[in-house]
């Protein structure tokens, strides 16, 4: 990645407030860059946060599940649902250059930025529509889970400049799986930048693993 102005000529940090939210990934204390869940319209549309319009928390987003009827699931249930849906992914994506992995009764989409997104570009490749439209078919029929879409880059280039093209990728994403009717609700939208990389960056073949964006499917439990 390079280290200039992005399209957009804004920066998504000189615009995010101050509030505080627990990162999914980690449950520590984190900034909470929206204030309300999502920022839209200055930045392209760009929506980072939980998406929920009660609150910007997991407790939020777990109300607003609750409130729209999303059941939650419990025990033997857990294994059994996840299974059926990893079996949905794999079949949808196979072949489209996107990983299923399984941790626990997680799923993790790893999307590689070569066959998502052009070179230091935000705007999802065309011809990917397909694959994030099956994605969004499988996430739409299996609705008792959570979605965490996550941006990540490698170390080329500035670090703040980075961090912002991670979130503007994974926002991406969610919009799109918005626009195919994937409920906001479910959704945590942020980016880690080249902080959490996957490979070396001293090889380019590291690089291209490390520039990604994951979507994190984790059973609802309530």
């Amino acid at each position: 990645m390079h280290a200039k102005p992005l399209l957009t000529g804004i920066s998504i940090v000189a615009l995010l407030g101050a509030c505080t939210t627990t990162d999914p990934y980690s449950s520590a204390p984190r900034r909470n860059n929206t204030g309300t869940g999502a920022i839209a319209g200055a930045i392209g549309g760009a929506v980072l946060g939980y998406l929920t319009n009660t609150s910007n928390s997991e407790e939020g987003r777990k109300n607003a599940l609750i409130g729209a009827g999303i059941g939650a699931l419990g025990g033997a249930a857990v294994g059994a649902y996840m299974d059926r849906q990893q079996r949905e992914l794999e079949a949808q994506l196979s072949g489209s250059g996107v990983g299923v992995a399984r941790q626990g009764d997680n799923l993790v989409l790893r999307m590689p930025s070569d066959v998502t997104f052009a070179s230091n570009q935000a705007s999802i490749n065309p011809a990917f529509y397909a694959t994030l439209d099956d994605v969004a078919a499988v996430l739409n029929r299996y609705d008792q889970s959570t979605v965490d879409i996550i941006g990540h880059a490698d170390s080329d280039g500035a670090e703040d400049y980075n961090l912002n093209l991670s979130r503007q990728r994974a926002s991406s994403v969610a919009q799109h799986l918005v626009s195919r009717n994937v409920l906001a609700d479910r959704l945590y939208v942020d980016g880690r930048g080249e902080s959490q990389p996957v490979a070396s960056n001293a090889t380019a073949e590291g690089k291209a693993l490390n520039r990604r964006v994951e979507i994190l499917i984790r059973p609802f439990r309530g």
